[in-house]
């Protein structure tokens, strides 16, 4: 018998074209770092997202502003590390590719020179454009993020659900397809009504990956922090907790304490 390891199949922006033309959903997470990109990719996750809510969880800021490039680089090369079939994308924070489409090619060539990854997520729709395209035409895979976009948080002053008027749903499914023309693989909707999703999942060909978006899109994506339990003060309606890790980690430290202060760790077999 051979002891060759199965070959390990990586998912590619092709392969979730035709996940969504097969009607297969696509399964979306985020991480930061190598250990737990390791677990997400070991479990069968489609695509890892090292996004800038690394701001929020990884560093405790309110917003995702205050992450830099660097930031954003040094996270995502933990991640690819760790990673051998799972598609990598990476978000370009705030301020690296709103003011002028040079800035934006610049900032996504480092993301892809010095961390590995495999396409670059952008927010916003028609005010992009420039960028997004001139991105692509430097073979770097986009992906777009339409809805409520946390970058643009003090614009918006909520985190409320977005497009529920008539004018602003229209943009969206517009922004929508200027995407698509553009040439992104894919597109993130956040935080809008389920009904709108699905007419953004039907009126254009790539997959469409929703977090708050009802179950009418291409997969879906959450912020691993949020789902294992790990942030609990963090209640979205949208939000599905698969795990309590607060309380398991809390309780495993405090025995461990415990331990430590009894004397019981390390006993005898612990030594050397």
């Amino acid at each position: 018998m051979s002891s060759q390891q199965p070959e390990i199949r990586r998912v590619t922006t092709h392969q979730l074209q035709a996940m969504k033309q097969r009607g297969e959903k696509i399964s979306m997470l985020t991480a930061y770092d190598y250990s737990m990109a390791r677990l997400l990719d070991g479990a069968g996750i489609d695509v890892i997202l090292v996004g800038d809510s690394a701001s929020n969880v990884m560093a405790g800021h309110e917003t995702t502003l205050p992450i830099t490039l660097d930031n954003m680089i040094y996270h995502a090369s933990s991640v690819v590390r760790a990673v051998k079939r799972a598609l990598v994308v990476i978000d370009i924070p705030f301020g690296y590719y709103q003011s002028n489409s040079s800035k934006a090619l610049r900032s996504a060539i480092r993301i892809m020179k010095e961390s590995g990854a495999h396409a670059v997520k952008m927010e916003g729709g028609i005010e992009i454009r420039d960028s997004v395209e001139r991105i692509l035409t430097a073979g770097v895979p986009v992906m777009g993020h339409l809805g409520l976009t946390p970058q643009s948080i003090y614009k918006f002053g909520t985190y409320t659900v977005r497009a529920r008027e008539e004018k602003e749903a229209k943009k969206l499914l517009d922004d929508a397809r200027i995407l698509e023309e553009c040439g992104c693989f894919s597109i993130v909707l956040e935080k809008i009504p389920a009904d709108l999703a699905g007419q953004v999942a039907e009126s254009v060909s790539i997959p469409v990956i929703g977090i708050g978006a009802g179950g009418g899109v291409d997969g879906q994506v959450l912020v691993m922090q949020d789902m294992l339990g790990i942030t609990k003060e963090f209640k979205p309606r949208f939000l599905r907790r698969y795990a309590d890790l607060d309380q398991i980690v809390t309780d495993a430290v405090s025995h461990y304490i415990r331990d430590i202060k009894s004397g019981d760790f390390p006993n005898e077999k612990e030594e050397y």
